[in-house]
């Protein structure tokens, strides 16, 4: 049910949003969420029938004709920029989707039990890990851990953000995270097996085959359900771009669904727009 005092469906509260992804279960359809940088995705997003919006910095990279690792970087305030689509972009054009707002978990200038109550007031009805250092590895990887910016930091801003009674839908690379966030009640985990391939800004030799990513993915589901059963688990990434190839995920794993960012909101309007504008540009003259 929507909230009382809302009368447009936001904010939820975790049941809530935990019921409304189980009855599409329920119904045998895939959950699928989706990454919005801007109003007007969310928008039509919402149209197209999307369970879940998650509003996130690299949203407005990726609009901006940037790639979304550009949302890993110091190139903002992540938790701000996630703040403000939210606020001014997202929340004002939605009707009734559940909104997401990515929390930079491990920033080490927020008093975090402070800025979820901002994000819960904002009207979201939940949270997820990114940026997430659980895409990062190698000596840097090392280096966040060890100065005090590590995963952990997301693993604990999940856990206060679930007993705050938000819904948190956590990304995670793998199976020792997955059953890191299931411990401290992560509702939905999201088995990120890499960037998106394709489009213009999407990466070609820095990924996995669609083997590793089927691979990856199950063995991040299994450590997931062995420490709670409960949790929604879903793909993102990678070679899972289109709608053919999650469907090759969810014949091969025990996915219930799909993250899509990139592949939905830049994927879309890089086609749209240059298909469009080539059907104008056609046009002769008397």
């Amino acid at each position: 049910m929507p909230n009382q005092w809302t009368g447009i469906g936001n904010p939820y509260t975790k049941q809530e949003v935990r019921d409304r992804l189980q009855k599409t279960l329920d119904q045998n359809k895939a959950i699928i969420a989706a990454g919005a940088g801007t109003g007007i995705s969310a928008k039509f997003i919402e149209k197209g029938g999307a369970d879940l919006l998650i509003i996130y910095n690299s949203g407005r990279f990726r609009m901006s004709g940037h790639g979304s690792t550009a949302g890993m970087m110091a190139y903002g305030d992540a938790n701000a920029v996630a703040m403000e689509i939210g606020e001014f972009e997202v929340l004002p054009v939605v009707e009734e989707i559940p909104v997401i707002c990515g929390v930079h978990g491990s920033d080490p200038r927020r008093r975090m039990w402070h800025f979820l109550g901002q994000v819960k007031d904002m009207g979201f009805s939940g949270v997820n890990n990114f940026p997430t250092h659980s895409i990062v590895d190698g000596h840097f990887r090392q280096v966040l851990e060890e100065t005090g910016m590590s995963f952990q930091k997301e693993v604990d801003m999940i856990g206060l953000a679930s007993r705050m009674d938000l819904f948190t839908i956590v990304y995670v690379g793998t199976p020792e995270e997955a059953v890191r966030m299931a411990d401290v009640g992560a509702d939905a985990v999201i088995a990120h097996v890499g960037t998106t391939v394709g489009g213009s800004i999407g990466v070609t030799g820095a990924t996995c085959t669609m083997d590793d990513a089927i691979a990856r993915t199950q063995s991040i589901i299994e450590a997931t359900k062995s420490a709670n059963p409960n949790t929604f688990f879903l793909a993102h990434g990678g070679p899972i771009n289109t709608p053919d190839d999650v469907r090759i995920i969810l014949d091969q794993t025990d996915a219930h669904g799909f993250v899509g960012a990139s592949s939905l909101e830049r994927m879309g309007v890089e086609k749209s727009l240059t298909d469009l504008t080539k059907r104008f540009k056609d046009l002769k003259l008397r």
